[in-house]
């Protein structure tokens, strides 16, 4: 009995005490201070940035070309099969077309015949121009001794002198116009003849390039059409492509396609051969794929072991941008709200204040900062939604994994 009356008068004790404190509190008009929460707040800091873009980028050949037959004919030998190296001019394959020897030699008579036809108009020339000078010479004298004694030459014979000169001087004319006409089918004969002989050629398949044969369409004894139209579906001989120089083929999205610049560096990583080296972007499209809204860039990769294959996928890293001393912040220390951007500050005072940021290039891990914010300054790291504009907090600094840590969890 005794010992809880003694706990009961330590209780009335207690409670008179903090009424007592709280009456203090109250009569100076200021209620019991909170404890500050703790923040994490990471610097701005100033350092290189630079973006990237991660796309997979396939290997194609510099040139590939179906190699069509000019002429139609039977494939009288082929040399070369898929994988074969081949050189430029070398040939490939020769067809057999009987008819167009015999169209050949044809035209090859056609211009002897011309060139005998040509001297026998040479010869009608010179004989008309002798005839011409006798009959001339002849009306000349008559004239002349006409002129000196008139009566002497009959009219009738002056005028049959006259006649005959001017019809040896026409037949002059004649002769020369026949003599042009022949030279000038002399010319129509050498061009078909030209022509024939030019086809003959077209009977070999040859490579216009150095490189290797992907594709063997047809063999010995096959019919092959004249390849003459491009809308005609003929068959090809074999195909060739050029294999020691490649284009990497990547697709650049809409929204990076402003930063694709000539001589812009690309990573490349080959994992069929485990080869990782870097190459230059040598052309782009300069136009977007309406389907896929993105830009087809090319970068030329030397090949000349041929360790790399035409249709090979390749993970491409391709630099955006890149500045130097540049204000950085983690990513996620900035909020996004569409176009809006702001963080929250946490001043001298360790009060809260929210600021609106105009961001740069952005990383998928660091943004940089062009304006709103200095050097130096503090940002809350994370839980931005947890603060409120004026709340004084506990700054300490927050821990912020680096991309090698991240990639090692």
């Amino acid at each position: 009995m005794h010992r809880k009356r003694i706990l009961g008068i330590a209780v009335a004790i207690s409670l008179l005490v903090a009424a007592y404190v709280l009456f203090v509190y109250l009569r100076k008009g200021e209620a019991p201070a909170a404890t500050p929460r703790a923040a994490a707040v990471v610097e701005v800091t100033r350092d290189t940035l630079a973006s990237s873009l991660t796309v997979a980028g396939q290997f194609q050949p510099y040139q590939q070309v179906d190699l069509h037959a000019k002429v139609s004919g039977y494939i009288r030998w082929i040399k070369v099969d898929i994988g074969d190296l081949v050189r430029k001019g070398e040939v490939l394959a020769a067809l057999e077309v009987p008819e167009l020897q015999d169209q050949l030699q044809g035209a090859q008579a056609d211009v002897r015949h011309t060139q005998s036809e040509i001297t026998r108009a040479q010869s009608e020339v010179v004989s008309a121009q002798s005839t011409y000078s006798a009959l001339h010479a002849e009306y000349t004298r008559l004239a002349e001794a006409s002129k000196e004694r008139p009566g002497l030459i009959a009219e009738q014979e002056l005028d049959d002198a006259r006649a005959k000169d001017q019809q040896a001087a026409a037949q002059i004319g004649v002769a020369k116009a026949a003599l042009d006409a022949m030279q000038q089918q002399l010319d129509v004969s050498n061009a078909t003849s030209h022509r024939y002989q030019t086809l003959t050629n077209y009977e070999q398949i040859v490579a216009p390039f150095t490189g290797v044969v992907t594709m063997r369409y047809a063999d010995t004894g096959s019919l092959i059409q004249a390849g003459q139209d491009s809308n005609t579906q003929t068959l090809p001989v074999v195909q060739v492509a050029q294999s020691d120089l490649l284009r990497l083929r990547m697709p650049v999205p809409e929204s990076d396609v402003p930063y694709i610049q000539t001589n812009g560096e690309v990573l490349i990583k080959v994992n069929a051969t485990g080869r990782t080296f870097t190459g230059k972007i040598v052309r782009f499209s300069r136009a977007l794929d309406t389907a896929t809204r993105t830009m087809l860039t090319e970068v030329d990769v030397p090949n000349p072991d041929l360790t790399l294959s035409p249709g090979m996928y390749a993970e491409t890293t391709i630099q955006l941008q890149h500045k130097d001393d540049a204000l950085v912040l983690p990513a996620q220390a900035v909020v996004q709200n569409g176009d809006q951007a702001y963080v929250l500050v946490v001043n001298t005072t360790n009060h809260i204040e929210k600021r609106n940021v105009t961001l740069g290039i952005q990383t998928a891990d660091r943004v940089e900062i062009t304006d709103g914010l200095r050097a130096g300054e503090k940002v809350v790291a994370s839980g931005q939604t947890d603060y409120q504009p004026g709340d004084v907090v506990t700054p300490h600094a927050a821990f912020i994994p680096t991309e090698a840590q991240e990639v090692g969890n």
